[in-house]
């Protein structure tokens, strides 16, 4: 199957401006609705600026649309037991929609059943859970997609078919479904790199100052380290600074998922070749497009393809609504986007 990624050299969310007209008229058309759809959105981690941008794309779909009233809120700790108090908080107001990024989905599933229960419509973005919990997740690209060009990234930046040596993981947390997901597809795809071993599997529980200590720890327990994927946001940033203060760029090579902002200073002083992504704000406002759609009776089970405004048309495969393709930033491309 076709490795779906690209390199884009405009981002879609500049491509906005051209769009005011139509934008307007459906913004007036929604107004004139009256009662506006109350849309909650909660975020793994409050603060952290993948989340942020993917807030600022969801407020640009609020008011384009005009009857959202969006919440944006999170736990600033990333406690998966304080967003599930959230969502209660949220169900026992009677809101019409719970758009949920799940840190640990065993934990949140009772508060997003409960949330069914009681009416209110449950969407899963950026990570999923069960799928009883939720009627459709947002996803920034297949799991499959994901874990392949992780490890195609990595392999070509080693030098293609003949990379070789140790490589590891640094997730976020064990109990993240979305991470699990890609690793499963990075394991599958290691074998067509038989130079390539994956030696250790750590999570750093979004906190960069773990991810840099786990990276120092890595580096010194396995000698032949050729490679550290982080996988999360704070992750990738957190390796890559301890493998710069180790005076080992160029050494040990570092790629994974993060924002442009946060990892342009690595990819311009040569620590960091390719960093891979999605547009993250774009992210933010399909899913509050999605929300807004559920709410309105305008999506439903069985639906192969999803109008989101300045997005076009989306591919909706089985419940998942999905973004699209990959991006892969580099020194030759990264001052051409900001989130």
């Amino acid at each position: 199957m076709r490795l779906l990624i690209r390199s884009l050299f405009v981002s879609t969310a500049f491509l906005s401006v051209i769009q005011f007209p139509a934008r307007a008229a459906e913004t007036a058309q929604s107004a004139a609705g009256g009662k506006k759809i109350a849309v909650c959105l909660l975020p793994k981690k409050k603060g952290l600026p993948y989340f942020t941008s993917c807030a600022d794309g969801a407020k640009e779909a609020a008011q384009e649309l005009g009857d959202v009233d969006l919440t944006y809120d999170g736990p600033t700790d990333g406690s998966p037991e304080k967003a599930a108090s959230m969502i209660e908080g949220w169900t026992l107001k009677g809101v019409d929609v719970i758009a949920v990024s799940p840190n640990d989905p065993d934990v949140l599933a009772p508060a997003m059943k409960k949330a069914r229960a009681k009416g209110i419509h449950v969407i899963t973005w950026d990570a999923d859970g069960a799928k009883d919990t939720r009627e459709f997740m947002v996803n920034q690209a297949t799991p499959r997609d994901i874990g392949y060009g992780l490890v195609d990234t990595m392999a070509k930046d080693l030098g293609g078919a003949q990379a070789h040596g140790d490589v590891a993981i640094i997730t976020a947390a064990l109990t993240a479904a979305n991470q699990n997901e890609w690793m499963k597809y990075m394991k599958e795809r290691l074998p067509a790199y038989p130079g390539l071993t994956l030696a250790a599997v750590k999570p750093s529980l979004e906190d960069q100052k773990l991810a840099f200590q786990v990276a120092q720890d890595l580096m010194k327990a396995y000698p032949n380290l050729k490679g550290l994927f982080g996988i999360s946001s704070v992750a990738f940033p957190g390796a890559a600074e301890a493998v710069k203060q180790a005076g080992k760029a160029g050494q040990v090579l570092i790629t994974g998922l993060s924002t442009p902002n946060d990892m342009r200073q690595y990819v311009k002083d040569g620590t960091v070749k390719s960093v891979l992504l999605w547009n993250t704000r774009d992210l933010g406002y399909l899913t509050i497009r999605v929300a807004h759609a559920l709410a309105k009776g305008e999506l439903k089970p069985g639906a192969t393809t999803f109008a989101a405004g300045r997005l076009g048309e989306r591919k909706v495969d089985g419940d998942n609504v999905l973004l699209g393709d990959l991006l892969i930033f580099t020194k030759e491309n990264i001052d051409q986007y900001d989130f």
